[in-house]
């Protein structure tokens, strides 16, 4: 069937709807032996205190929010705690109501702290947030008194140009203001952006450091996104820009900082690690500092300069406070506080007011649990019922019936195979010759929960768990690929830049195959496995794909998906799961889990 190509144009739902005392901590510390000095001490003198030359600051930092104001659904609300037997637990953890009563227990008695963020605040956001363009995260940060961020990758979703209305306020240029008569004010903190450049000017979109101020004590803040975020953002999103390097970014301004006096510097770093297990409380300086993280951030730390006293980081939505040591061999603490909300990290920074840096030897960091034992914070109440009653007409909107939880856990996951199974039964529609489809596993933000959030009754699917599902509003493309490509794809999962960490894409039905990870490289692929409804895959062949929008650009490495031909270009993602829930299940026939049994998975 011949289609006429169409050019991928960003969009966004909004537009078409509208139109119509902190928990259980795990400390990574380095801990050495300090003057007498812990708190702002000095001789009394008639009217004043002198401060001493120790001055502790607290660094609360968090990471990955994306919009999750409400406790997230699912495995995505819950952190995993060790327990002294070795054995572990699950905690129901996050929401933006209780984070807040964690801060601000956490800040009492601390004159002295800042707090910072790790980038991806905003984007992939559930519809509370998302269907506003993300302004109901920005006003809680504000509640929250965040005092600079990073920026994520997910930031550029919408391109830079409505990452800038985030930062300095105005209503959206489409879908104007949500509330009659009052204009969106922004964000009172700094989004600092020091490695992503106008591409015709030269210079950071935003600010590329900041620096905090209190009673003489400065501590300067660098903020950069990973270098690859052109390779897991829409092309839209980052048209105009550049990103750079981030070690030779960081030891720039870390340069710059010192030339003004500002010898204290904390890095906030949208990258980040993989700890080697899961739970918030493991000990990642086990058996030596750092030993048990691997992944990007490890290199980053080793060549962040010296001049910087800590890394907060992000992106891989992992929970870890360990030391990886610095280009002169000196431990230096690097955190990361999972995602969503549901932890924090408290680090302490020990000032030296003779030197202006901080004593490194006396940093110490704490991860600790957003537990939902504590008081709702009743300002991110009042915030949340706000911001849901203008959502309610569209997000209460049931538009399925599941018969128990469909996870989004594993490296084939059950709602990743109803989300192909989705994109499949509409490619059909638009193709009666569409054969299969593939699903990114990032654009998976959550599971489908069987209980009721509200009163729509359990096993109903509503528009809003939907969008919380997939909210980038990608397009379901289809594109012609030959057998020999299919296959070439399957291995970019495991090669190039997937190759550390495999982006294991999510099947339809009919497509099997095995995926052997005792083995290395493409050969973690077993090619002559790879079968359409029982068939081998013919190299030679013509296969019509599904995938979503950014696929289809090549995204998250997938380099051969860029080279389809004969592209057809349909309704968003979300519309197609919508319409699968719709056929194929209903209050007294509700569709079941799949039973993710796709992929032969040999370890």
């Amino acid at each position: 069937m011949s289609a006429t190509p169409h050019p991928y144009r960003r969009r966004r739902r909004t537009t078409r709807f509208l139109a119509a005392a902190a928990g259980v901590a795990t400390v990574g510390a380095l801990v050495a032996a300090m003057p007498a000095s812990a708190g702002e001490t000095g001789k009394k003198k008639p009217g004043h205190q002198k401060p001493g030359r120790y001055q502790d600051v607290q660094l609360l930092s968090f990471n990955d929010l994306h919009g999750n104001l409400e406790p997230p659904a699912g495995s995505s609300g819950r952190v995993t705690e060790l327990q002294p037997d070795g054995t572990s637990k699950t905690i129901d953890a996050g929401g933006v109501e209780y984070l807040a009563t964690h801060l601000r227990q956490a800040r009492e008695g601390n004159k002295y702290s800042v707090t910072a963020a790790g980038g991806d605040m905003v984007g992939a956001s559930p519809l509370i947030s998302g269907l506003f363009h993300d302004e109901p995260t920005i006003e809680a940060l504000n509640k929250l008194d965040l005092d600079v961020t990073s920026v994520g990758n997910h930031e550029f979703d919408e391109g830079a140009k409505e990452l800038g209305r985030l930062q300095k306020g105005g209503c959206h240029p489409t879908d104007g203001c949500y509330v009659e008569g009052k204009k969106f004010k922004g964000a009172d903190f700094p989004y600092l952006a020091a490695n992503v450049l106008d591409e015709k000017t030269k210079k950071p979109i935003l600010k590329p450091y900041w620096v905090w101020k209190k009673n003489g004590v400065k501590v300067g803040f660098i903020g950069v996104t990973l270098e690859d975020t052109p390779g897991v953002v829409s092309a839209e999103g980052v048209k105009g820009l550049k990103f750079k390097d981030e070690v030779e970014t960081i030891n720039k301004y870390a340069k710059e900082l010192e030339k003004q006096g500002v010898k204290s510097v904390v890095a906030l770093i949208h990258e980040g690690g993989l700890p080697a297990s899961a739970a918030y409380n493991y000990d990642c300086d086990s058996p030596g500092a750092g030993d048990g993280i691997s992944g990007p951030i490890v290199d980053i730390a080793k060549n962040v300069t010296p001049k910087v006293d800590a890394l907060v980081t992000g992106h891989t939505h992992a929970a870890y406070a360990c030391t990886i040591n610095d280009p002169s061999g000196k431990p230096r603490m690097v955190t990361s506080a999972a995602s969503f909300g549901r932890l924090y990290t408290d680090t302490t920074l020990t000032y030296d007011r003779w030197t202006g840096d901080i004593a490194r030897t006396s940093v110490a960091s704490a991860n600790h649990v957003v537990t939902r034992t504590v008081p709702k914070a009743t300002d991110m109440t009042e915030l949340i019922t706000k911001w849901n009653t203008l959502a309610a007409p569209i997000g209460n909107k049931p538009i399925g019936y599941i018969s128990g939880d469909i996870s989004n856990v594993g490296t084939e996951s059950p709602i990743g195979d109803l989300i192909a199974d989705a994109q499949l039964a509409y490619g059909k529609e638009l193709d009666p010759e569409t054969d299969l489809a593939l699903m990114n596993p990032g654009g998976i933000r959550a599971p489908l929960t069987f209980a009721a959030k509200g009163a729509e009754g359990d096993g109903v699917v509503t528009y809003a768990e939907g969008f919380t599902v997939q909210p980038f509003a990608n397009t379901v493309n289809l594109q012609n690929f030959t057998g020999a490509q299919l296959v070439q794809v399957l291995k970019e999962q495991v090669t190039g830049v997937n190759a550390a960490s495999p982006k294991v894409l999510q099947i339809s039905k009919g497509l099997t195959y095995t995926l052997d990870l005792t083995k290395t490289g493409a050969d973690r692929v077993v090619a002559d496995s790879v079968k359409l409804n029982g068939a081998a895959i013919d190299p030679a062949a013509t296969y019509r794909v599904a995938t979503n929008s950014f696929l289809a650009g090549g995204g998250d490495g997938f380099t051969t998906l860029g080279q389809g031909t004969g592209d057809l270009v349909g309704d968003d993602d979300l519309a197609a799961l919508e319409k699968y829930l719709l056929a194929n299940s209903s209050a007294t026939n509700p569709i079941a889990p799949p039973a993710a049994d796709r992929i032969t998975v040999v370890k």
